[in-house]
């Protein structure tokens, strides 16, 4: 098998043409994954489609199309509407009640509803059909406010180096949430706790700037 790309804790192979192999090198979280991911396709939420599962393996339809993330890199000057597209994928996504089944992040005191916890341009393929939503294995039920702040707080901590790529991951941030309905200033400060106690984030050399950064574009 062909390795197509690998991430934190899976990676993912071609099989053919119309499927993809994704294997998590520990058991995985596949039953719920695939699970919410049938329940999304149902709902009309653009997701890969599922095949089969077992413990560790996944096999999912195989899209065509680069990442936002992609997009970014080689048209910089699309960042803006590439980051309402964002924006607007978490509006569509939190319209959706989250089944009773769904493990509770971030509660409300009213309804909950799906949050992905992961939605960056690195997990958005844009296909001929449009923008999928890829990488659910960290979703949940809670407040959509914690999603769009997990969403800024992730974007405002990568390591960009240099002034250009800088100003651009600033423009990103202002244009996700002009393209959200959802207010994440309520949940940020919770948020980056959690952020920094993940061993796997980098704030960069610019230490806690990119946070701050991102506590104001949220808060603006």
């Amino acid at each position: 098998m062909e390795l197509i790309a690998r991430g934190r804790d899976a990676d993912v192979y071609a099989l053919d043409e119309s499927r993809v192999l994704r294997r998590y090198r520990h058991r995985g979280p596949t039953g719920l994954e695939s699970r919410l991911m049938t329940h999304l396709a149902a709902c009309g939420y653009p997701v890969p489609r599922v095949y089969e599962i077992t413990e560790t393996d996944m096999v999912l339809e195989r899209l065509a199309g680069p990442t936002m993330l992609d997009v970014l890199a080689r048209r910089p000057w699309r960042v803006g509407s590439l980051g309402r597209e964002l924006g607007h994928l978490h509006d569509r996504l939190h319209a959706l009640p989250a089944p009773e089944w769904l493990p509770k992040r971030f509660g409300t005191a009213g309804g909950d509803r799906v949050l992905h916890l992961d939605l960056h341009p690195g997990n958005v393929i844009l296909t001929r059909r449009g923008p999928v939503v890829i990488d659910w294995c960290n979703a949940g039920a809670g407040d959509p406010a914690a999603d769009v702040a997990m969403t800024m707080v992730t974007v405002g901590s990568a390591e960009v180096p240099g002034f250009a790529a800088r100003l651009g991951r600033g423009l990103l941030l202002h244009a996700i949430r002009s393209g959200c309905r959802t207010d994440p200033a309520g949940r940020m400060q919770e948020v980056v706790r959690v952020k920094l106690d993940d061993p796997n984030l980098g704030l960069g050399p610019e230490g806690w700037t990119p946070v701050r950064v991102v506590i104001r574009q949220a808060s603006g």
